[in-house]
């Protein structure tokens, strides 16, 4: 009978994610433990006391979830993990700040089968906007689209500074370019106007993008959208549309499609339960970020495509 299987679950919140948790066990862990207010700092000790504890034959059947809101902050608990353990004792980790790597690479992924079926050959050379790019969620997208060949502008509606580190970081990190943008005092319109793809990643019950605003994204193919809460965070689509034609009340470009936060939901529920099975199920020790989530995502969206 093999060990049970023990997840460590980290962040440097108040409280670890609900949906997290929920995840986590029905993926089938055994035992989930929470672990909050920890610093990059504590992510040593508390790995190597996670891997000794256990005999290196159940290593395996141990694993450490990153959780948080701060996606460059997960990416270095990872880091700290990964370089604190050695053989026999690896343990698995999967790192997933609020869901961002798993939801912004299913968000991806959606797109770039809506692109697919358009005939494209996926981001490579359109110009992707990313809207509400200040919150984790964004940041990771417009990485993740960077990566697969989109030129992408980070927007921000509170100042380009709000945005500028962050591209940045993952700029020195992973060797992309993110432009930046400020629509906080206009200028909208002209960007929209170059827009091929728009991923609108703002707060929950908040339009990023009006039926106004889409009169100017003459050239728009795709307009993803995570917010599940009414009003839409693009005006005219649907959470459950998945590559649905843009209403022409909407202002977008004839030909234009969306996709909602229920269809992108569907794939990012799919890609984290399956890297949670991952962790038990293969016999070694794995370890997770968004590059991971994103070949699942693409596994997962393909499979429906």
């Amino acid at each position: 009978m093999s060990a049970p299987y023990v997840l460590h679950m980290i962040t440097p919140l108040a409280n670890v994610s609900p949906f997290d948790v929920n995840m986590a066990v029905d993926a089938g862990i055994d035992m989930v433990v929470p672990y909050t207010g920890i610093e990059t700092a504590q992510v040593e000790a508390l790995t190597q006391d996670a891997m000794f504890s256990r005999d290196p034959k159940n290593a395996a059947r141990t694993g450490l979830f990153i959780g948080g809101r701060d996606a460059a902050m997960a990416l270095d608990m990872l880091d700290v993990a990964r370089k604190a353990m050695f053989p026999p004792f690896q343990i698995s980790v999967f790192a997933d700040p609020s869901g961002a790597f798993t939801t912004a690479a299913a968000m991806v992924a959606v797109v770039e089968r809506a692109l697919r079926r358009a005939g494209l050959d996926g981001l490579s050379g359109l110009d992707v906007q990313v809207y509400g790019a200040t919150g984790v969620v964004g940041g990771i997208a417009g990485l993740i689209a960077a990566q697969a060949g989109g030129n992408v502008t980070l927007v921000s509606h509170r100042g380009v500074s709000a945005v500028q580190g962050k591209a940045e970081e993952f700029g020195r990190r992973y060797g992309v370019t993110l432009s930046c943008a400020d629509t906080a005092s206009g200028g909208k319109a002209a960007l929209l106007e170059r827009a091929e793809v728009v991923l609108a990643c703002g707060k929950a019950g908040i339009t990023v993008l009006s039926a106004e605003d889409l009169r100017a994204a003459t050239r728009l193919r795709v307009a993803a959208d995570i917010n599940a809460v009414p009003p839409a965070g693009v005006e005219g689509v649907g959470v459950q549309d998945d590559g649905v034609a843009l209403p022409t009340s909407s202002g977008a470009a004839s030909g234009a499609v969306g996709i909602g936060a229920l269809a992108i939901g569907n794939v990012k529920f799919k890609v984290q339960h399956h890297l949670l099975e991952r962790m038990q199920t293969g016999g070694t020790a794995v370890a997770f970020d968004f590059q991971d989530a994103m070949d699942a995502a693409r596994t997962i969206a393909g499979k429906a495509s």
